[in-house]
């Protein structure tokens, strides 16, 4: 049971591409859910991550960055990301401390005007500018969006995050516990583990190959002993990125599979066998049902 004045609620993380959101999100919650790179369109799905302490719950949404689709992946993307606006009570709204609002941004400030939800700025990547420079963004922000709070953090240092779940904290109504208090997402083991494989495909691989590269794992399952077993098959566009992420005799698929298997088996605590196989499907991202094969759907 809730004690008197706790406040609950979902938060939605937005902003453009590449801007820190996953990096913010896991600070958060305190351990990694999410995948990063330094590639834009890291974040596909939405994803739910839970914080809890003894004042309140946050449910936070991470969602895909706002960019200008070209595939039917990219619009997947967008609709998931302009729709998580309208199921939250508090928006985080993630920008760089620049003084100028780019296109992707503004389009965003358009949608979160529509949904009238009250609004978080957070003013990322602090530790790289001063505070004057700072201080200029958030105004800029200020002008042409009605904003609660605005925070300067590092998501990559992880500074600022305690001021900005206070702020959060006090946007959310009074309610009682959504998840149990020990729930952290509602990722299932397979899906994160799916993700980490292709988060170490983004992390290898040359800039024109990762957008065309889903993961689908195949087969998970954990043997009388602990030791789990998981299937994966990586999925790409064109037979010559296949060649690609084998590598010569094999060599970058073996580092994708170390890297992805270490992190796999820190987040299961246990051992892992990995196996990871190499798929061609031409044109995957156009088409819808390898799309909703590959677990991107409306529901997601």
């Amino acid at each position: 049971m809730s004690k008197e004045g706790f406040r609950s609620g979902f938060v939605a993380i937005v902003g453009r591409t590449n801007v820190g959101k996953s990096t913010l999100m896991n600070h958060l919650v305190g351990m990694k859910l999410a995948i990063t790179s330094n590639k834009p369109q890291t974040t596909r799905r939405r994803m739910q991550a839970v914080f809890t302490n003894e004042d309140a719950q946050i449910i936070f949404l991470d969602t895909p960055g706002i960019h200008l689709p070209k595939t039917k992946l990219s619009e997947y993307m967008d609709n998931v990301a302009y729709k998580s606006v309208d199921d939250v009570d508090v928006i985080v709204f993630v920008v760089e401390p620049e003084p100028y609002i780019g296109k992707g941004e503004q389009k965003m400030i358009e949608r979160i005007k529509e949904s009238k939800r009250p609004v978080v700025l957070a003013v990322n990547k602090c530790d790289t500018v001063d505070e004057e420079r700072i201080k200029k963004a958030e105004d800029t922000y200020r002008k042409v969006l009605d904003i609660e709070d605005a925070i300067a953090l590092s998501a990559l240092k992880g500074e600022g995050i305690d001021d900005l779940l206070s702020s959060l904290i006090r946007l959310l109504p009074e309610g009682c516990m959504l998840y149990d208090e020990d729930t952290v997402t509602d990722v299932t083991e397979r899906d994160i583990s799916a993700e980490i494989v292709r988060e170490k495909v983004l992390r290898n691989l040359k800039d024109e190959v990762p957008h065309g590269v889903a993961v689908n794992i195949v087969s998970f399952k954990e043997r009388e002993d602990g030791l789990i077993d998981i299937e994966a098959d990586i999925v790409c566009d064109k037979d010559s990125h296949k060649g690609i992420i084998i590598g010569k005799g094999g060599a970058m698929l073996k580092r994708i599979g170390t890297d992805s298997r270490r992190d796999i088996e820190e987040l299961l605590d246990a051992h892992v066998n990995l196996r990871l196989f190499v798929k061609v499907r031409p044109g995957w991202r156009q088409n819808p049902m390898m799309l909703k094969e590959f677990g991107f759907s409306d529901k997601t």
